[in-house]
C-alpha cells in the first residue's frame, strides 16, 4: 500500500502537532552527538567525568550549556534518544510488514541515470556525502531540518521560516546545477 503525498503530509502534520502538544518539538540531530559521545566515552573514559559539582567533559562541545550533552552521554535514555531508536525500529517493522522494498523502489530514476550513469556506488556515495553535509550543517545551526523547519514552522518561529527559506534557497539552485540533463 502506497500512501499519497496529501495523506502522508496530513499524517505527518498530526504526528508533529501531537508531539509538540504532548511532549516537546521533534528534532533528532543532537542524538547523533550523544551517540558519538557514548562511543567515544566507551573508548576513552576520561571524556566525561563526574565531579562533586556534577558532570563535565574535556570536550568543549559536550561541556557547553552546563554540560547538558555530557549528562546525556552518561544517561542517554531520554525521550529524544528513545525517539531516534524508535524511528529505526519503526522503519524496520514497516519494511517487514510491506514485504521489503519493492524492486521498483530500488531502481535508479531515469533522471539520476541521465546525469550520473548506472553506477550504484555513485548513488550511495552521493547519499552519504549529502547526509553528512546536512547533519554537519544541522549541528552548526544548533538543530536539524525536522527541528528548525517542521517543528519551527509549526510553532510559527521566525527562525523556522528563515531556515526553510535558506534550505530551499540553497537546494533549488544546487539541484538545477546537478540535474542539467532531464
Amino acid at each position: 500500500m502506497t500512501m499519497n503525498w496529501k495523506t502522508g503530509g496530513l499524517a505527518l502534520g498530526v504526528v508533529f502537532f501531537l508531539a509538540v502538544l504532548l511532549v516537546k518539538p521533534i528534532g533528532v540531530s543532537t542524538q547523533f552527538v550523544i551517540l558519538d559521545g557514548i562511543m567515544w566515552n566507551a573508548v576513552d573514559p576520561t571524556v566525561i567525568t563526574e565531579t562533586a559539582d556534577g558532570v563535565t567533559s574535556s570536550n568543549a562541545y559536550l561541556a557547553k550549556s552546563h554540560a547538558k550533552y555530557a549528562k546525556h552521554v552518561l544517561n542517554p535514555m531520554n525521550y529524544s534518544f528513545i525517539f531516534v531508536i524508535a524511528m529505526v525500529i519503526g522503519a524496520a517493522i514497516s519494511s517487514f510488514l510491506r514485504g521489503g522494498v519493492a524492486k521498483a523502489e530500488r531502481t535508479m530514476s531515469p533522471l539520476w541515470r541521465a546525469n550520473f550513469g548506472d553506477a550504484a556506488w555513485k548513488r550511495y556515495a552521493a547519499a552519504f556525502v549529502g547526509g553528512f553535509i546536512v547533519l554537519y550543517g544541522a549541528r552548526l545551526a544548533g538543530g536539524c531540518t525536522s527541528g528548525h523547519m517542521m517543528s519551527g514552522m509549526m510553532q510559527t518561529s521566525l527562525s523556522g521560516y528563515l531556515f526553510t527559506l535558506g534550505a530551499f534557497g540553497a537546494a533549488i539552485p544546487v539541484s538545477l546545477m546537478m540535474y542539467k540533463r532531464g
